[in-house]
This record gives structure tokens, C-alpha cells and sequence, in this order.
């Protein structure tokens, strides 16, 4: 069993900081990558930024320059610092950890914390 477990969400103002915490713990296989995704109810799943354990990592063009991701490897924690906030990034924030098993990759998500940007 795997649990991947967001934490950091909340309400902010536009120009303030929020960093988003994720854990993934329980019987996972080796954790290769990390990352965050947004949805909002008018949008489809987006990928915000992922990192790998090499430390490589990727940013939507959207959150480029005000996010900033990292990743705890012996602790398959990962962090998103989030400055600069938009009201458009108001959205429910999901943590994915992809894991490498035998069969193939494996992804575990977490549950999702809502960040609240107010104008």
C-alpha cells in the first residue's frame, strides 16, 4: 500500500508565497520522479513542474520563474515553492510520484490541496 500525502494548500493573496509539501511512503517500489499537477473545474488535469531524482526538472511555461520544485530523495518527499501567486493558479494542486517496478512505471497520486489565490 502507498500513500502520497499533499500538504501547504490554503488562501493567499496575489503576490504572496505558499510551498506545497508531498510525501510518498508504504510499500513503494523505487521513486524515479516527482511531481505536481493543478485542476480547476474548467480545465483538465495540467502538469505544473516534475523533477526527477537527477535532480532534472520541468516547468509549464505558465508558472515558469515564480515556482520552484524540489525533491527530498531519501524521503521521496517533494517540495513546490510557489511565489509571485496569480489568481490563475487558483486550483486543486495533486502530488504524483512515478515509481519504476518490474512490469513497468507505476504512478501513485495524492489526494489534492487546494490553493486559493484572492485578487
Amino acid at each position: 500500500q502507498v500513500q502520497v500525502v499533499e500538504s501547504g494548500g490554503g488562501l493567499v493573496q496575489a503576490g504572496g508565497s505558499l510551498r506545497l509539501s508531498c510525501a510518498a511512503s508504504g510499500s513503494i517500489v523505487d521513486i524515479v520522479a516527482m511531481g505536481w499537477y493543478r485542476q480547476t473545474p474548467e480545465k483538465e488535469r495540467e502538469l505544473v513542474a516534475d523533477i526527477t531524482k537527477g535532480g532534472s526538472t520541468n516547468y509549464a511555461d505558465s508558472v515558469k520563474d515564480r515556482f520552484t520544485i524540489s525533491m527530498y530523495n531519501a524521503k521521496n518527499t517533494v517540495y513546490l515553492q510557489m511565489n509571485s501567486l496569480k489568481p490563475e493558479d487558483t486550483a486543486v494542486y495533486y502530488c504524483e510520484a512515478e515509481g519504476r517496478a518490474v512490469a513497468g512505471p507505476v504512478y501513485y497520486w495524492g489526494q489534492g490541496t487546494q490553493v486559493t489565490v484572492s485578487s
